[in-house]
This record gives structure tokens, C-alpha cells and sequence, in this order.
């Protein structure tokens, strides 16, 4: 049995794989095809933190796969009525899958230690793995490889960063960090998020400067700037980042063929202007609707 807390827990090859799994599935989609890969399959979410592409592409992805999923509210008492150890072994003795999306990774973590079936991280404040794989299947899509691709990254180095880090040491594509010092990730943090073997042709940089980030850079992605959670931290947030929104300026600074991603929901005119994410190179609708078809493959990669 294996479970997602971050990409730190799959190998280049099985990475690679659940791209073409997911390419695959895709692929049989849009034929009008839809395989019952999971037929019989119950899949429960826990949700602490808002969500829309998360819980919309498991939900979907299930039913298009003959699964089930099991929405679980504050009725259950989650973290509440029962100590971690009874509630997780409870829960996963009844389903196949659960996908957690909590405040704090912790409590993934803990969830998963005393879980008897794969438990997924549907986002917690240290990785979005989900969202990563979504990205660099975008990523596959438009350029038809990953080695050798360049990503700058604009803005907070978050939780999303880091999986895209990940990703690319995974895949052997570059990252290039651009955030002002104090968002930037430490020595330490860069180090502790390394998966434990890399490609070759992987790379990472931080650096204080946009337009270094993003010269020749085939992808450009952005977050926002304040995270749920984060509110109280917004006008300091706004004025730090303010010199790094993406802009055409910024965009030219690029490769003549670079997308621009971001994970959504975006605050336009703050972290990305109007023109660029309504520009012909705007790839966040696709980029969104991989997250069903990524999660579907994860799901049958786990429970397969």
C-alpha cells in the first residue's frame, strides 16, 4: 500500500508513469470512452479548506472512472470527537482511498499513519502534489517533453512551489525561484524537499529578480500572494510582491512560445494582469482540467 503526501513519495518512473496513464485516460475521454478502471471503488474526502478544482476533479474523476466518493463534512466530527488513531482506522477500513485537504501537513501525516487504505494530499500547508502533477502534464501536453524545459516561478514560494520543485527533480526540467528574500525558500527548507534521487538535467535558483527568472523561460507560473489563511498578512503581502506581478513586460522576457499557468483562482491585476491571463498564452483552463485527469490516473496508479 502507498500514499501521496508529496512527490517525494514516487520515483521518476512511476511519476513518468502516471503522466502516461493520465495522458492515456484523457485521450479515451475525448474519444467519448470512459473505462470503470475503479468500478466499486469508494474514494473519502476530508476537506478543512475551501475548494473547487480539488473537489470537483476527484467527484468527477470517480464517477468517470465507476467509483464512488464519500464527501465528508463537519458532521463526522473530524479531528474532534476521536483521537486520530480510531477515527483513520475506522474511516479506512471502509473505503479504498482518501483524499485530505487540511491546514496543516501534520495532520495528513497523522491520518496516514494509521491508515490501512492510500491516503492522498489534496493540499496542506507544506505540498500540493496533486496540482504538481497537474502542471507538468500541462507542461507535456504543449511542449510533448519535460527534460530541458525551464519554469520560472514568480512571486511567494509556497506550498505549490514546492511540489513544482519536486516535479521538475523528478522529471529533469529547471526552476527558477523569483521572490524577495524573506519569501524565498532556505537552504535547509531546499534541501529537506529534494527528492532523494534527480534527474541530471534538473536544476533550481532563487533569485530576487522577475525578469532573471523569467529570461527564456518556456513557463511562467504564479500563485497568489495571500493564501487562505493568510489574511492577516495581506497589506504587508500586497507591498512586498507588488514588483512581482506577471505583466507582458515580464512575459517578453521570455521564450516567443512560453505558456503562463497559474493553480487558480487568480487575483487579477495583484499576482498577474489582465492581458496575460486572457492572452492566446494563458494554458490555466487546460492546466485546470488536468487536475481530473491527473487525480484519475494517481487514483488508479494507488489502487492498482
Amino acid at each position: 500500500m502507498r500514499h501521496l503526501l508529496s512527490l517525494k513519495d514516487t520515483t521518476s518512473k512511476e511519476l513518468s508513469h502516471i503522466l502516461d496513464l493520465a495522458l492515456s485516460i484523457k485521450s479515451d475521454v475525448k474519444k467519448g470512452i470512459r473505462k470503470p478502471l475503479l468500478a466499486g471503488r469508494t474514494l473519502a474526502l476530508i476537506f478543512e479548506k475551501q475548494s473547487l478544482r480539488t473537489r470537483v476533479s476527484f467527484e468527477a474523476g470517480m464517477g468517470q472512472l465507476g467509483g464512488t466518493t464519500l464527501f465528508l463534512g463537519a458532521d463526522v466530527g473530524f479531528g474532534k470527537r476521536e483521537p486520530m488513531n480510531d477515527f483513520s482506522r475506522v474511516l479506512t477500513s471502509m473505503v479504498d482511498a482518501v483524499a485530505i485537504r487540511a491546514m496543516k501537513h501534520e495532520t495528513a501525516v497523522e491520518l496516514a499513519k494509521y491508515a490501512t487504505c492510500p491516503i492522498i494530499n489534496a493540499l496542506t500547508d507544506c505540498s500540493h502534489p496533486c496540482q504538481a502533477i497537474a502542471d507538468v502534464l500541462t507542461i507535456k501536453e504543449h511542449f510533448g517533453k519535460l527534460q530541458g524545459i525551464k519554469l520560472a516561478y514568480i512571486g511567494d514560494a509556497n506550498n505549490v512551489t514546492v511540489s513544482l520543485i519536486q516535479a521538475a527533480a523528478l522529471l529533469g526540467m529547471s526552476v527558477k525561484v523569483a521572490a524577495p528574500k524573506a519569501y524565498q525558500f532556505n537552504s535547509k527548507k531546499l534541501s529537506e524537499i529534494m527528492p532523494e534521487k534527480q534527474l541530471s538535467s534538473f536544476s533550481v535558483e532563487q533569485t530576487t529578480d522577475p525578469a532573471e527568472a523569467a529570461k527564456d523561460a518556456d513557463v511562467i507560473y504564479t500563485d497568489v500572494w495571500v493564501s487562505m489563511g493568510q489574511e492577516k498578512e495581506e497589506a504587508k503581502r500586497k507591498k512586498d510582491l507588488k514588483d512581482y506581478q506577471v505583466n507582458a513586460k515580464l512575459m517578453r522576457a521570455a521564450k516567443s512560445k512560453a505558456i503562463f499557468l497559474h493553480c487558480l483562482p487568480a487575483r487579477r491585476g495583484l499576482e498577474v494582469t489582465e492581458d496575460v491571463i486572457d492572452s492566446p498564452k494563458n494554458q490555466i483552463i487546460p492546466q485546470a482540467e488536468n487536475r481530473l485527469h491527473g487525480q484519475k490516473a494517481l487514483l488508479v496508479w494507488l489502487l492498482s
